[in-house]
């Protein structure tokens, strides 16, 4: 037997051990080629979708390759410490360090070869289905099965130079070659754990605090609370595993009624080293679960804003002309051409809207010029649109804030009201009463106001009389008062639109902010990008969630294989004592089923604090989609845990008959 078959032949050996990883390793690797074919795929390139998704999708790549890295990295150093005992009987019969280097070396290509082919094979047999799932979700036309070059060269090369790279540093990975440590690399320890009482109370503030703060958070402070909630929820995760699950324990079995029940002995006894032992892991499946549920959560919730585009973009054509608008006259000539060649009929509303110079502003803000536009000119742009006015206009030295965007509204409900008075005419001043109750202006059409904290607005509304006088004021004071002009052009079916005017837009926009003396959009077209860049998200969202939770199911798995040999002796030795294999099944039930479902069920937990932050930032309920994505990866879980529980308790069984 040469030394390469001998290599071989300990990866088919440890195969019940190696499972989980190579089958994670081979899905990521065809998750990763999946989207490489979505990527590069020429039907999806001449797609207007395409610019949209590029993004998303060399998002998904790198996120996907960062993560195989760590669980390829971690999980090979998890083995090696398994196999501890291996390498002491191989060092003892003389293998040298340089043929055992060699030997995990080889190893660890042939499971990343193997991981490779699979998962490349795999992506090909499923490669249609996968096309034609996206291609739904994205609301392109059917992709034809094709196989681009660059794809399955990113994937070869990409997981070739990774599991290289990983095979290469398992030399660092090796750790102690002494002899009396490789052998004694199984025995538990002796001591049971102890957990500090200072670190059990930090980890139940750190929980505690941030809960309270997800469960509090407001529009306008979730952003700035997001970071210290995120790094007191991760400690506190990490000090509720290794201390305070430790402490409780500790304190569950001085309760000798509950401790000396049945079978709680055996189950109880070992829990607080298991907890200890396998913090990590548990940390690490509870963060990684945490990471899934809120992502795919998050972009399923973000879809459902493609719903409230109509209120968003009331007019589908939307014209700015800057100042005098040398060019205005040319772009409208030309719109209302391209409307009537398509035979698309439409109504017309042209509005001013005058830009004055802010003088002071009480608290500060910091706009230099403020867009306005009077009441009777905001109620004509609704009525254009057909939506009905039931405000009432504001008083003189009143202003409503002119809502650009409804996701910007929960920002300004809370937005402090600002006074403001005016260059040209300091005896006037407007004070902010509230926010209009429809968009009649998009955003980014013209000079943003507001900020990202207290939200963003398109001007504000006046009364006609106070407009009136400012600009007359304004007139004598100041030398020119400047003036955009608003033109709006109104159809019937929005996705009549859909290309129009795309040599004025980029991909239906031109914002204010931009180098052009207009500014414009186009509903149809923007309706398509937006409505495909959400489902391209939820749509990779999905797939690396997947990768993410298949990798958290295989850091149990092997936790679960790696403590077999130390199981079937402690249970070969409760048989001899009398335990039945009824009572067996049910110790064995409870101790896999703490291994699953306590990760998971604080990761849950986490999840609902983080969708209840999420939901100040909507105007509309996400509990549905949260409901959702929870229980469906719940009922994964379950059936995972029903599936290894089966395998685990019959490899226990065959150690006791």
């Amino acid at each position: 037997m040469t030394f390469r078959q001998f290599a071989s032949n300990n990866v088919l050996r440890n195969k019940r051990t190696y499972a989980a990883y190579f089958l994670s390793s081979s899905f990521s690797v065809m998750i990763f080629f999946v989207c490489a074919l979505f990527l590069f795929h020429p039907g999806l390139q001449a797609e207007v979708v395409y610019r949209s998704a590029v993004l998303v999708l060399w998002a998904a790549e790198t996120i996907m390759y960062v993560f195989a890295f760590f669980f390829v990295i971690y999980s090979v150093g998890s083995f090696l410490r398994s196999r501890k005992r291996e390498f002491g009987i191989l060092l003892l019969h003389g293998m040298t360090e340089q043929q055992l280097r060699k030997l995990v070396f080889l190893e660890n290509v042939l499971i990343g070869v193997g991981s490779l082919v699979c998962g490349i094979g795999g992506g090909l047999l499923l490669a249609k289905l996968f096309l034609m799932a996206g291609s739904n979700l994205l609301g392109a036309p059917q992709l034809a099965f094709h196989v681009p070059w660059q794809g399955l060269l990113l994937t070869v090369g990409a997981f070739s130079l990774l599991f290289l790279l990983i095979s290469l540093c398992t030399s660092l990975l090796l750790g102690s070659h002494r002899l009396i440590e490789l052998f004694q690399a199984e025995m538990k320890p002796a001591r049971p754990p102890q957990a500090s009482l200072v670190l059990s109370l930090l980890a139940a503030v750190l929980l505690s605090a941030s809960y309270l703060l997800a469960a509090t958070a407001t529009a306008s402070n979730v952003l700035l609370r997001m970071l210290p909630v995120t790094a007191m929820t991760i400690g506190g995760t990490y000090f509720f595993y290794t201390q305070l699950s430790v402490f409780l324990i500790q304190r569950a079995k001085r309760h000798l009624t509950y401790y000396w029940k049945k079978t709680n002995l055996v189950t109880v006894s070992n829990l607080a080293s298991r907890m200890k032992e396998n913090a990590r892991m548990f940390f690490l499946v509870t963060i990684i679960s945490t990471v899934t549920f809120c992502a795919v959560g998050a972009f399923a919730s973000v879809n459902r804003l493609a719903g409230e585009f109509d209120l968003d973009y009331p007019v589908e054509i939307a014209y700015v002309a800057k100042g005098d608008g040398a060019t205005a006259d040319v772009h409208l000539r030309a719109i209302r051409a391209e409307l009537a060649s398509h035979g698309i009929a439409h109504r017309t509303v042209s509005v001013p809207i005058s830009l004055v110079e802010v003088a002071s502003s009480r608290p500060f803000s910091a706009l230099e010029r403020l867009p306005l536009i009077s009441f009777t000119d905001y109620k004509r742009l609704l009525t254009a649109a057909g939506i009905e006015v039931t405000e009432i206009a504001p008083e003189d030295g009143e202003a409503l804030l002119l809502l650009g965007s409804e996701r910007e509204k929960p920002l300004l409900v809370h937005r402090r009201p600002v006074t403001y008075t005016f260059r040209g005419a300091p005896e006037l001043s407007v004070r902010e009463i509230g926010v209009t109750q429809h968009v009649a202006i998009p955003e980014n059409l013209t000079l943003t106001a507001g900020d990202d904290r207290e939200g963003s607005f398109s001007g504000l509304v006046v009364s006609d009389s106070f407009l009136e006088r400012l600009m007359t004021a304004s007139a004598k004071e100041i030398d020119r008062v400047y003036m955009d002009r608003f033109t709006g052009f109104y159809v019937e079916d929005p996705k009549l639109t859909l290309g129009l005017a795309a040599e004025l837009t980029d991909n239906g926009r031109m914002s204010y902010e931009m180098d052009q003396p207009y500014a414009m959009t186009v509903s149809g077209t923007l309706y398509e990008v937006q409505r495909t860049t959400y489902r391209a998200l939820l749509f990779f969202a999905l797939l690396v969630g997947t990768v993410f939770f298949i990798a958290a199911g295989s850091f149990l798995y092997f936790r679960l294989y790696s403590d077999l040999a130390y199981d079937r002796r402690q249970y070969g030795a409760l048989a001899k004592l009398g335990l039945t294999e009824c009572e067996l099944a049910k110790v064995v039930t409870r101790q896999v089923g703490l291994l699953f479902f306590v990760p998971i069920a604080l990761a849950i937990v986490h999840s609902l604090f983080a969708f209840k932050a999420m939901q100040s930032l909507f105007n509309f309920s996400v509990a549905w989609q949260t409901v959702m994505i929870l229980t469906s990866f719940l009922l994964a879980q379950v059936a995972y845990f029903f599936f290894i529980r089966a395998r685990y308790l019959r490899n226990i069984k065959k150690a006791i008959r």
